[in-house]
């Protein structure tokens, strides 16, 4: 599993959305985690904080995006 590396490996759950929101993502429903889709793309985001690093890595790979892309829309 990839690692999203960053500032002390923390990203809180609102920030995620916000950034895969700039790449083209819109919340598709909400519960105890985020659905959001940009139509030929699913991610589920966690409602938490800080999203663990892993946890983190993986949504980025999911998204189609590489770190340094994601870490660019934060």
């Amino acid at each position: 599993m990839p690692k999203f590396p960053g500032v002390n490996h923390r990203v809180n759950h609102l920030r995620a959305v916000a950034a895969l929101e700039k790449a083209g993502f819109s919340i598709i429903r909400q519960g105890g985690h985020i659905i959001m889709s940009n139509g030929a793309r699913l991610v589920t985001i966690p409602r938490h904080n800080p999203i663990n690093a892993i946890t983190m890595g993986g949504i980025v790979r999911d998204a189609g995006l590489t770190n340094d892309e994601f870490k660019a829309l934060l």
